[in-house]
């Protein structure tokens, strides 16, 4: 029996609130890529972010899913789909896509279909964006009903940021991300500093490819690595190094391969953090799944946007609301 389905793939933008930046630059907007594939008189969407950081643009990511238009419109699923392409936003889209298609094909919810816990309200990390310790601790006094604070960091003045921001919400708990801007010189006295924050979690302090100095080195806040893990294929590598991954569907290639990965970390006695990027609601739902897995969550990226899609995720007193299955799943 033919396969009667139809591909279509758009590019979106959508605005953020302010400015957010990383110490890889600035942004004030989210480039999307939105894939949809139709059967039965059903939709199945996924939304992805291409990742500058890997060498991706929205048109690259477009090209690529284009790229499986025939395989997909004749039937091509999501197990197969893993082996057709590489980990990375083209295969994101697609795979939560085919998840959200599967889940309507069959009437059944996302968590019912991969064999997971329903979603509950969890906690989520709001992101400080990197700036002047005076303007992070700024941001951080007004960041009202959010508990649990991440740091963008940028390695100069780091110490002075986070000891800002400390001050401003004394009663927060603080995690950390670097984005690699660190160097083996900064670790034992930034991680000394974040020790007397009372931070909770450091994100990749090093470049990835150049975090050897991490193995063995005894860093009384726990290390996450984000660049350094991707898919599966990067766990030989990060053991003695990190304990604690950071799982995001965009760096995996989806939610089939993320939920394989967070699975393969436990059994390594990683810890496990959930991250996103700066998108709407449509890309977070998919991994909002993994959250009892989790003992770190940052699902925060449409709290970041100027507007988020409608039936999204909603944000009250620190906690990420999941949507309901008129958004996805």
């Amino acid at each position: 029996m033919v396969v009667k389905r139809s591909l279509t793939v758009r590019p979106e933008t959508w605005p953020i609130a302010g400015t957010f930046t990383i110490a890889r630059g600035s942004k004030t907007e989210a480039q999307i890529v939105v894939a949809e594939i139709r059967e039965g008189g059903e939709i199945g969407r996924g939304e992805c972010v291409p990742y500058a950081r890997y060498g991706e643009s929205v048109g690259s990511v477009t090209d690529a899913i284009q790229s499986l238009r025939g395989g997909i419109e004749a039937g091509l699923n999501r197990v197969a789909l893993q082996s057709r392409m590489c980990a990375g936003a083209a295969r994101n889209a697609l795979d939560c896509a085919l998840v959200d298609l599967e889940c309507k094909l069959q009437g059944v919810s996302a968590p019912a279909l991969l064999g997971l816990a329903p979603t509950k309200p969890v906690r989520t990390a709001y992101t400080i964006s990197l700036g002047t310790p005076e303007a992070m601790a700024k941001a951080a006094a007004q960041a009202r009903g959010f508990n649990l604070l991440k740091l963008k960091l940028g390695g100069a003045n780091d110490a002075d940021r986070v000891a800002a921001v400390r001050e401003a919400a004394p009663e927060a708990d603080l995690i950390v991300d670097a984005n690699e801007s660190w160097t083996d010189a900064l670790l034992v006295p930034l991680t000394a500093a974040c020790l007397r924050a009372g931070v909770k979690l450091i994100e990749q302090p090093l470049p990835e490819g150049k975090d050897e100095g991490l193995r063995g080195f005894m860093s009384p806040v726990p290390l996450c690595a984000d660049e350094s893990c991707r898919d599966r294929t990067s766990l030989a590598g990060l053991a003695g190094k990190y304990q604690v991954l950071n799982l995001k569907l965009d760096k995996a290639g989806g939610l089939t391969e993320c939920l394989e990965l967070a699975k393969a970390a436990h059994a390594e006695d990683f810890s496990l953090m959930l991250g996103c990027m700066v998108a709407t609601s449509l890309a977070v739902a998919p991994i909002l799944l993994l959250s009892g897995m989790a003992e770190f969550i940052d699902l925060d990226g449409p709290a970041l946007l100027a507007r988020d899609r409608d039936h999204g995720v909603r944000y009250e007193n620190g906690m990420i609301i999941p949507p309901g299955r008129d958004l996805w799943g």
